[in-house]
């Protein structure tokens, strides 16, 4: 399969770059693509990303990109274009980007299967807080853009109501919800080695500027120094590119105190050490622009996380199952009171640092990538049999049926080519697991993996009350009070589970046709079935449960974990 990914891609600072390199990588690991990263333009002297094709055919705020782009398509002729966009992808003047917006539609009518990752909706952003130019352009443009987008082939949304907004405003069906994923191959157990002894580090990481401000952090965390004399505020990331020189006048306001650390930017190596040293991350914005990347990097490393009360990232630790304390946003005090009574509760850490590892073990990115291969190599399937079908319904006397159907067909996937969905052995999962099992590829009944004192890393975090997701505005979550404080054995309250024999054994889910057949390491969320999707079984070659939610569990007709088969854990 040939896929042209069109994103913005490092070394470029534009918006999703840093997604779309993640997204990049995981497909150039599979051997059966064959990945072209068409990318924004940088100087000549820039250096690109070893071991990636990359054509930089497009540029911000460039009114020819769109024709660029499409030049680029027809010389290479891929299977599939998959475009990473935000509405502001292609410029921040609104008659460029919506003029780039276009691409996707123009590329479909050229014969190219086009699929769309879009991160936020305008229907959804107060553009007055993100400090936009031209806001009435902006809304017309926003109120368009999402009609052109829907006539690709299909969308993706990484939020429920992004899905509900374009299926009831627009009344489209080609609408499928995906999960954002956690930027990383495998999430890290947290080390709470690192945390709180002697020093709680508070993280702010970002693009500072714009909605992400640090006053109201700073304010905050005065009152926070208070009550919590050993506490320290880290402040990482750099400016946003609409507001340059913002982090530096903030780092010269600070200057000489000792408890507030400026890291700047942080390298892709560095964020482990980042995020594994901090206590909490924290999340001070005025306002929201769809799922948040730095929620999905603390769950990468299973750290609690403390947010404004804004509807998506409501939405975000809904849907995802995150460990997210809430505040009023705008408040200095209630986020200072959330923070408090969270670095003096040891326990609630670790409960909550539990759920969010337990939510990126869902989300880690070749589970995200193999779901997107998986329904662009379905629907392309699809489309080849429906164009079968016309033909043999031509009348007879039609001539060269034959070569009418090689003519219709010539974009779709071929049948003697090889599926790009890679299915791999349990033994292989060591690296996600980080051992943590019985040393066979199996693990135990109960689909944790931690001991048994009250703690389940199951599939929606947390089993039932345990799970924690604050419902109240500036107020930590009680749901966690069933939790025992200390550990049988004398081990940490998260101390991996290694099973014996005797439970190593899968536990057993009913499959549709009323065999039992055993549950794999993928996510079966809350309960067993959830009866729409039937334990995912019946819409696994779509990736989702008939309403545009990842399927969660082993796709028909792979052989069972038991057999040795990889299974891919599910958002």
């Amino acid at each position: 399969m040939k896929i042209c990914l069109v994103t913005a891609f490092p070394p470029s600072t534009g918006g999703l770059s840093e997604y779309g390199f993640h997204l990049a990588q995981e497909l150039q690991r599979n051997p059966f693509l064959t990945l072209t990263v068409l990318a924004d333009d940088l100087p000549a002297n820039h250096v690109e990303p070893e071991g990636f094709t990359v054509q930089r055919c497009w540029s911000f705020d460039d009114p020819t990109s769109a024709f660029r782009l499409l030049k680029t398509l027809q010389r290479l002729k891929p299977d599939v274009v998959w475009f990473n966009l935000l509405f502001s992808t292609f410029g921040r003047n609104p008659l460029i980007a919506f003029t780039g917006l276009m691409t996707p539609l123009l590329a479909r009518l050229s014969g190219r299967y086009t699929h769309v990752t879009l991160h936020h909706l305008m229907d959804t952003v107060d553009l007055k807080k993100v400090a936009v130019r031209h806001e009435g352009l902006y809304r017309f443009a926003g109120a368009m853009a999402p009609r052109m987008l829907l006539l690709s082939n299909s969308v993706s949304v990484l939020m429920p109501g992004y899905r509900k907004i374009l299926n009831d405003k627009y009344g489209r069906d080609n609408v499928h919800l995906r999960a954002h994923g956690i930027l990383a191959r495998r999430p890290e157990f947290p080390d709470f080695s690192r945390r709180g002894t002697p020093v709680h580090r508070i993280l702010a990481f970002g693009k500072w500027g714009t909605y992400k401000r640090l006053e109201l952090m700073i304010e905050a965390f005065n009152l926070i120094s208070q009550k919590v004399p050993e506490a320290k505020l880290v402040i990482a990331g750099g400016d946003h590119p609409q507001a340059a020189g913002y982090t530096e006048s903030v780092r010269r306001q600070c200057a000489g105190d000792p408890r507030i650390e400026f890291r700047g930017y942080v390298p892709e190596e560095g964020l482990p050490d980042l995020f594994q040293s901090s206590t909490v991350a924290v999340m001070p914005y005025s306002s929201s622009t769809g799922c948040s990347g730095v929620a999905h990097l603390a769950c990468a490393y299973g750290v609690p996380i403390v947010c404004a009360d804004l509807a998506d990232f409501r939405q975000m630790a809904q849907g995802e199952e995150l460990a997210i304390d809430f505040f009023p946003p705008g408040s200095a005090q209630g986020l200072a009171d959330c923070l408090v009574q969270l670095l003096q509760d040891p326990q609630k850490q670790q409960v909550m640092a539990a759920q969010n590892f337990s939510a990126g073990l869902r989300m880690t990115m070749p589970n995200v990538v193999q779901k997107y291969l998986r329904h662009f190599e379905l629907q392309q399937r699809v489309q080849t049999l429906r164009y079968v079908a016309q033909i043999r319904r031509l009348p007879r006397w039609i001539p060269s049926k034959t070569l009418l159907l090689r003519l219709m067909t010539r974009n779709s996937l071929g049948w003697a080519r090889r599926s790009a969905v890679l299915h791999t052995s349990w033994s292989d999962r060591e690296d996600l697991l980080h051992g943590n099992d019985n040393g066979s590829g199996k693990l135990n009944g109960t689909r944790s993996s931690v001991d048994g004192d009250g703690i389940s890393l199951a599939a929606g975090g947390l089993d039932g009350a345990n799970r924690h997701t604050s419902t109240s505005a500036g107020g930590p979550s009680d749901n966690h009070r069933g939790q025992k404080t200390s550990s049988k054995n004398g081990n940490n309250l998260l101390a991996p589970n290694v099973p014996n024999e005797g439970n190593a054994e899968q536990s057993k889910t009913e499959h549709p046709n009323g065999r039992s057949v055993p549950a794999p390491l993928s996510v079966l969320r809350g309960s067993a079935g959830d009866g729409d999707g039937k334990n995912g079984a019946g819409d696994f070659i779509a990736g989702s449960d008939g309403r545009g939610r990842e399927g969660t569990a082993q796709t028909a007709g792979q052989p069972s974990a038991r057999q040795g088969n990889r299974a891919i854990e599910s958002s």
